[in-house]
């Protein structure tokens, strides 16, 4: 059963847990636009990438880990360690002297992040009946947004009157406000904690493989060919490191992800659902402002206006779909609402020109919402799914697919767009993953060639968005625990 707050204090427990979660997605985001200045600096263009990814790849690693040493030892004592972890590792990014430092430093910034975020959704499980809780996966999906729309402006605004090195430094009152929120909020609390011995072996090697796939994966979306040596080389490590995990887990007595977790069908599907979801969402908001600032000829700013719909339409459709979840106790028809709704609005952005600026702009609200819909109600359809004691592990994993939905929705669409690019003819523009694409305002017909490679690529996301759109029909339409709570 799940502990029942008095309103005030689960207030103050949530506005905690939603700064924690805005500090982990804002590093998402926040370091993009400063990537030419520390290029600059460090006069190292080889690591360049690895600033963003491998924040990325320790976040998504970490999440399962600290959903099932916070099932067993506390999510309070957790989401304190990643916090502070966070907190330090980003002192120790703003005082780095060159990129290798810089690098290491950010994987431990997203070995912190994946506790603050992975925890602070199970929490929300442990106190808020399952009925309930869409309003406030909501709340934290709207942080995500955001933390999307923040991010870039922010650092852009820290980067050029400061200096690069405040996007970390500003992590640091952030995070300590962050600790002494968490650390008031959660005092006194009753938690439930059971003695069990963490799997230390199985921890290992998801490392080694969700890391080797995801950085295979990374190498990928950076230019590299699937099939290169270094790719395969990561992809085979992988697979093996995924496999002796699999047998490992089948043996342990208290394993690091319960592998009975993957006979639930309602869980599993949910995972389809959000990991297809990610997939659009990360990969959309990479490849829309290339698109328009290739086609336009517009500078990064207008860029970012252009993306703004984009990460309107999350929370709006996070904030609807958890009230009409909390309202009437179903999540299906709101995950299938999104998935309906997303590879139609996908469609209609591919065959609109970014110039037609109100419609394009509706599009892309409609696609945010699609988004947003399925996001915060897949969550709640799996913690529902589950025994209490597997929350904060069902958790950690539903967020582990978010992760890898988004790493693979980079990777493919944006191999992808580099095959399509050198096939029209376009190999002058260069990488559009590490500067942005220069068409050339003046010219129609390469404006007019790079429309047609955009939509086909965007044709592409919509047919991928289908294969969650079968896991959203295949879910079954359940009634939620708890009381209705308007």
């Amino acid at each position: 059963m799940t502990a029942a707050l008095p309103p005030t204090t689960l207030r103050t427990v949530l506005t905690a847990l939603m700064l924690a979660i805005f500090l982990g997605a804002l590093d998402q985001t926040i370091v993009a636009v400063s990537m030419p200045a520390i290029s600059a600096q460090f006069d190292d263009v080889g690591l360049l990438a690895w600033v963003i990814s491998g924040y990325m790849v320790a976040m998504t690693v970490a999440v399962p880990i600290y959903g099932k040493l916070g099932d067993l030892y506390g999510r309070r004592r957790m989401i304190l360690t990643g916090t502070a972890l966070f907190t330090l590792a980003s002192i120790v990014c703003a005082l780095a002297q060159d990129m290798p430092q810089l690098v290491m430093a950010r994987v431990l910034q997203g070995i912190g992040a994946g506790g603050m975020v992975s925890v602070s959704q199970a929490i929300i499980g442990d106190f808020v009946p399952p009925r309930e809780r869409g309003r406030y996966q909501g709340y934290f999906s709207g942080m995500y947004a955001l933390a999307s729309v923040a991010g870039p402006v922010l650092g852009g605004w820290l980067t050029e009157y400061l200096s690069w090195r405040w996007v970390f430094w500003v992590n640091l009152p952030l995070g300590l406000v962050a600790l002494w929120a968490i650390h008031r909020a959660l005092d006194g609390l009753s938690v439930k904690r059971r003695e069990a011995q963490v799997d230390y072996p199985g921890a290992l090697l998801m490392i080694v493989g969700l890391g080797s796939l995801l950085l295979g994966i990374t190498l990928v979306g950076q230019g590299h060919a699937w099939l290169s040596s270094q790719v395969l080389a990561l992809f085979g490590c992988a697979l093996l490191g995924l496999l002796v995990f699999v047998a490992h887990e089948r043996r342990c007595a208290e394993p690091l992800l319960p592998l009975a977790l993957f006979g639930n069908r309602v869980a599993v599907l949910c995972w389809g659902v959000i990991f297809f979801a990610s997939f659009q969402s990360i990969s959309l908001t990479m490849l829309m402002p290339l698109r328009y600032q290739g086609i336009t000829g517009a500078g990064a700013d207008s860029a970012a206006l252009h993306l703004l719909p984009l990460a309107m339409g999350l929370p709006i459709g996070a904030f609807t779909g958890g009230r009409m979840t909390s309202r009437t106790g179903r999540y299906k028809p709101q995950i299938l609402a999104g998935a309906l709704l997303m590879p139609l609005a996908i469609a209609a952005m591919a065959f609109t020109p970014p110039q037609a600026g109100w419609l394009s702009a509706l599009f892309m609200l409609l696609t945010g919402i699609a988004c947003g819909l399925q996001f915060p109600t897949s969550l709640v359809g799996t913690q529902s799914a589950v025994e209490m004691k597997d929350i904060g592990v069902a958790t950690s994993t539903t967020n582990l697919f978010r992760s890898l939905g988004g790493a693979m929705g980079v990777a493919c669409m944006s191999s992808l767009l580099l095959a399509l690019l050198h096939q029209g003819g376009f190999e002058m523009l260069g990488n559009p993953l590490l500067g942005s694409l220069k068409a050339g305002e003046a010219d129609p017909s390469i404006q007019a060639r790079l429309l047609e490679t955009f939509q086909h690529l965007l044709l592409v996301s919509a047919g991928a968005s289908l294969i969650g759109l079968l896991a959203a029909l295949a879910l079954p339409d359940r009634q939620l625990r708890g009381r209705a709570h308007d």
